[in-house]
């Protein structure tokens, strides 16, 4: 009999922000595949959970799908967690999943924490109509991606180090135009959780002289719809 593949948000600051249907999937589960163990590790003793657990992270995925995808096959209950967040959202996820659709194993996917929702929600932007593009390409292709965002009417949804927050805010003034409207949102759910408002002529201003720490998002307004008068 077929097991079942768990993907199990884990939260992104507060560790109260767990659900009780998550920890009861984490303390059932055969084994546990955490993108650090380490980190994991805080979180699963907290929960006082005791199920094995094993490195499943961008290094090994590849390898390692295929491998997991059978033991689920197999009748085994294997949950997924990533460091912060929703397994496949900016993390490794993605592969393992695909493999285990592929194989025709069960994939569930629990309700829960990632960063960009309670940010978007919370900077005051439009939050009807959005794109979420993680994090930009480092180098080959960022330009072209910004030029394609920049003229996006939808809110856009960036996630960010804050080591390269000033240079990607500069950036963003560049393409988009200093007065388009944006927020910089820090430690989301954490005891230092900041709102930074403003233009990103402004915000980019103020970030090259304050360095940020912690994880960041970025929401950006969409370009402002042209009226049928400007048009013509």
């Amino acid at each position: 009999m077929s097991g079942k593949l768990y993907i199990v948000p884990t939260p992104v600051g507060n560790l109260e922000d767990m659900t009780f249907r998550a920890v009861e999937v984490l303390k059932n589960a055969d084994l546990i595949l955490a993108e650090d163990t380490r980190t994991s590790g805080v979180l699963l003793k907290h929960y006082d959970i005791s199920a094995p657990m094993r490195s499943h992270h961008k290094f090994n995925e590849h390898e390692e799908a295929p491998k997991i995808a059978e033991r689920v096959l197999g009748g085994e209950n294997i949950a997924l967690i990533s460091d912060a967040g929703t397994p496949g959202i900016s993390d490794p996820g993605f592969m393992l999943s695909r493999e285990c659709r592929r194989l025709g194993a069960d994939v569930e996917c629990l309700p829960g924490a990632t960063a960009f929702v309670p940010a978007l929600v919370a900077s005051g932007l439009p939050c009807d109509r959005f794109v979420f593009e993680g994090f930009l390409p480092p180098k080959k292709g960022r330009a072209t991606r910004l030029s394609l965002l920049s003229d996006d009417d939808r809110t856009i949804v960036i996630y960010e180090s804050p080591k390269r927050l000033p240079r990607t805010l500069r950036q963003l003034a560049e393409s988009f135009g200093e007065e388009r409207d944006a927020c910089v949102c820090r430690e989301i759910s954490k005891i230092h959780e900041t709102y930074h408002r403003g233009t990103l002529g402004e915000l980019s201003k103020y970030f090259e002289s304050n360095q940020p720490k912690g994880e960041i998002v970025i929401i950006i307004g969409g370009r402002a719809k042209k009226t049928r008068d400007s048009e013509d």
